[in-house]
């Protein structure tokens, strides 16, 4: 069952679209007839194409730009976030030292039921990017080390003969050095 009532008002924008088809569409512009009247040369027509090719390689260089603006930024917001989350991983890390440091003493006071939950804070911590950084034996490098204590000998190279507090890497980055006693060999 139709409605009647929903035909008539199609019926009637159709008669109102003929009727108002002999008028130009907007009143700047005139009608097909009068833009037919008047001859466009070939002059006019290449440099109305060299117009419109000049525009379109303007908005190309445009979105290429663009495009590449938006790739810089999509790798800097991410390289961004990433640095965010290494070093709020990293400052967890740094607080959960002295932790260690405590289970270290602990241990060396010969209380060795600690030693197992030192071990697995430890296991858990080098999983996620700490490395406890060697040093008995080693030259003295100051970057590493934090020499608490000298002891002079008979050669110019300065070797870590006792380590007093344990020294951490995150990743590439140094959290705490490693305290130390040097010895010159």
């Amino acid at each position: 069952m139709k409605d009647e009532g929903t035909d008539q008002p199609e019926q009637e924008a159709l008669e109102l679209e003929v009727e108002d088809e002999s008028f130009p569409m907007n009143p700047g512009q005139e009608s097909s007839e009068a833009s037919e009247d008047v001859p466009l040369s070939v002059e006019d027509l290449v440099e109305s194409l060299e117009t419109v090719a000049a525009e379109r390689d303007d908005f190309r260089d445009s979105l290429q730009r663009l495009q590449a603006e938006f790739e810089n930024f999509r790798r800097r917001s991410s390289k961004e976030a990433e640095q965010r989350i290494s070093h709020g991983i990293s400052r967890i890390v740094e607080a959960l030292l002295p932790v260690l440091d405590a289970c270290d003493a602990a241990t060396a006071q010969g209380l060795d039921e600690i030693t197992p939950i030192r071990n697995a804070l430890e296991t858990v911590l080098a999983n996620n990017g700490l490395a406890r950084i060697e040093v008995l034996g080693v030259p003295f490098d100051p970057t590493l080390h934090e020499a608490m204590s000298f002891e002079s000998g008979g050669g110019d190279e300065q070797v870590v003969v006792e380590e007093l507090r344990a020294g951490y890497r995150w990743g590439e980055s140094i959290l705490r050095p490693a305290m130390v006693k040097v010895s010159s060999q």
